[in-house]
């Protein structure tokens, strides 16, 4: 495919691509997987007859979901930065966009971001379709030069850069007959502190100093994940080693042999009743913390209530002398 002469830089944000990455993963996360019962015969069938079984894959997949959406961003002179992006509604049997969700996105999106313009739009896939130029030439009537992000959801582990190919539309004349194609054109990341941030927050599972709960408790479990990780793998090799021991493959060792004796000798401590109790104790003191802290935070949204609605019929007394609620 050809590379683009138009000049134009690209200035791609991370939002945008984590934003189409979810975009697939919810599509794909809820496509249900056809049912092994009603889509091929039964295995009795299927051993009396080998033409049946020939014609027959059992290991057929549905295929992936393609996504479509919208980016927005804004052009100054020769440059192109892209921001942000939403998604469109797209039917595969005509082919076609929704007219009327796009245009209200569209509004919706230049009430919130009055400086940013559709630039064009996004898709998933390993390369540019034919039928993508219906799209392309569809969003011509909004940006007569429309962009369209693809995004290979595929994983590969050998390639380095990043799975996204930014192409532009250039009429070309082929065989005579003037065509509009897709030509690649060449872009770089633009990240904002905000964006890096959450970029490495996300990537790392590392609470911040404003890090949520789940963040801080993602990060504790994986701790936790290691730690049980590594006792199961020493735990094995001495097991190994034991065997080995007493199948007479490796010489007896009685100081090693004392010291798992003593090492054993501590589990019935687990199991006696002190420790019961003051495990007990524990668990029933963190989920009254627990308790108390979510108690404590329905207490302030519920201020905070109370002072908006206390506000709001103090203007409606004012004017028309009805009472404050306390």
């Amino acid at each position: 495919m050809a590379s683009s002469g138009s000049g134009l830089t690209f200035k791609l944000h991370p939002l945008v691509i984590v934003n189409i990455s979810d975009h697939y993963t919810r599509v794909k996360s809820q496509m249900n997987p056809p049912s092994s019962c009603c889509s091929a015969p039964s295995p009795c069938a299927l051993s009396n007859d080998a033409d049946v079984a020939d014609s027959v894959d059992l290991t057929t997949s549905p295929p992936a979901p393609r996504v479509y959406g919208c980016v927005v961003g804004v052009q100054r002179g020769r440059t192109v930065e892209i921001f942000n992006s939403f998604e469109l509604l797209y039917d595969p049997k005509t082919q076609s966009l929704d007219r009327t969700f796009l245009e209200k996105k569209q509004e919706l999106y230049k009430k919130v971001f009055p400086h940013f313009y559709i630039l064009g739009w996004y898709s998933t896939g390993s390369d540019a379709l034919e039928s993508d130029m219906h799209i392309h030439k569809a969003l011509m009537d909004i940006n007569e030069s429309p962009v369209y992000v693809l995004l290979n959801p595929s994983i590969n582990h050998a390639q380095k850069d990043l799975p996204v190919t930014i192409y532009e539309s250039e009429l070309h004349v082929i065989e005579g007959i003037p065509q509009l194609i897709f030509v690649r054109s060449s872009y770089t990341i633009e990240t904002v502190e905000a964006e890096r941030i959450s970029v490495d927050h996300v990537a790392h599972l590392k609470p911040s100093d404003g890090g949520s709960a789940a963040t801080q408790l993602a990060a504790h479990l994986a701790g936790i994940h290691s730690a049980i990780k590594m006792l199961n793998s020493r735990i094995r090799i001495l097991h190994s080693y034991l065997l080995a021991m007493q199948n007479g493959d490796v010489p007896m060792e009685s100081s090693l042999l004392r010291q798992v004796s003593s090492l054993l000798r501590r589990l019935p401590v687990t199991e006696s009743i002190k420790f019961q109790d003051d495990f007990l104790m524990d668990y029933n003191d963190t989920m009254l913390i627990t308790y108390l802290a979510m108690s404590t935070n329905c207490s302030s949204i519920m201020n905070e209530l109370i002072e908006k609605f206390n506000t709001a019929y103090d203007r409606h007394s004012r004017r028309g002398g009805r009472t404050v609620f306390i």
